[in-house]
């Protein structure tokens, strides 16, 4: 009788549902950077900027990424614990004499519980001879896969779509000027088929109106008969993404804080 009991309390355990894990935030705080928060607290902060239209915010990090040596990519002022942050950069400036150049730094490294993996892309379309190289952030969290493609100037190769592998989350860049433009960012997207969103960055806003407007990405999915798929949310910067919930027909194109470039 005791060795039954004993089992049945084992099965108990075994197939006593398990609490749900908390969901993942996400938040876009304007050009490129944007802040992961997994279940368990960890923090990751992507390309960091100071671009004072967009607020001077205090924030903290557990880690810190960086996908190319550009100001508005490196600036590390906002984030209070910086010194105490892991510092990851995808690309690295090299010296020998007079001689400066980029090098791609390769990442495969699990910190806390966040695996990082990087792959190198290019700023432009002439292999980084305009503005230099770029690296491409796979960041696993909570059994999701989030690309962060920095500011990748150019459609992807056989061979970096094979890297960068399966995603369930993607940020791209959309504003041109710098890197890729709607047109072609769209076709990123169609290249990289996420499963569950499409998180839109550096383009131009209606207080940062460097950079295209986001119109000419949004007129691709238009004209695709995809208008359904982009969403709007000019009140939140935030998104929660659970990864055990259901995946959608076809990953939605998320503007967070969406706010208009003015005309």
């Amino acid at each position: 009788m005791y060795r039954y009991c004993r089992q049945l309390i084992a099965l108990l355990v075994i197939t006593a549902p398990v609490a749900a894990a908390d969901p993942v935030k996400i938040r876009w705080h304007g050009q490129s950077m944007f802040e992961i928060v997994s279940s368990r607290g960890t923090k990751i902060i992507l390309d960091p900027h100071m671009i004072e239209v967009y607020g001077k915010k205090k924030l903290s990090a557990d880690i810190i990424l960086m996908s190319h040596p550009h100001d508005d990519h490196t600036r590390l002022g906002h984030i209070e614990n910086e010194k105490k942050a892991k510092k990851i950069e995808a690309v690295v400036v090299t010296r020998d004499g007079p001689r400066v150049q980029q090098e791609w730094k390769v990442i495969d490294e699990t910190i806390k519980d966040v695996k990082v993996q990087t792959v190198g892309t290019y700023h432009d379309t002439v292999g980084g001879m305009d503005k230099g190289k770029n690296g491409i952030f796979i960041i696993e969290v909570d059994g999701l896969r989030i690309a962060h493609l920095g500011d990748l100037g150019h459609t992807l190769s056989d061979s970096q779509l094979k890297k960068i592998g399966k995603v369930d989350v993607l940020m791209i860049p959309i504003g041109g000027v710098y890197a890729l433009n709607g047109v072609d960012a769209f076709k990123v997207v169609q290249q990289i088929k996420p499963k569950r969103l499409v998180l839109p960055m550096h383009y131009g806003t209606e207080v940062y109106n460097d950079l295209l407007d986001a119109k000419y990405f949004i007129a691709e999915y238009k004209d695709a008969e995809k208008e359904k798929l982009v969403k709007q949310t000019p009140l939140t910067n935030e998104v929660s993404i659970d990864p055990a919930g259901p995946l959608p027909e076809e990953a939605i194109a998320l503007f967070l804080g969406y706010r208009s470039k003015a005309e």
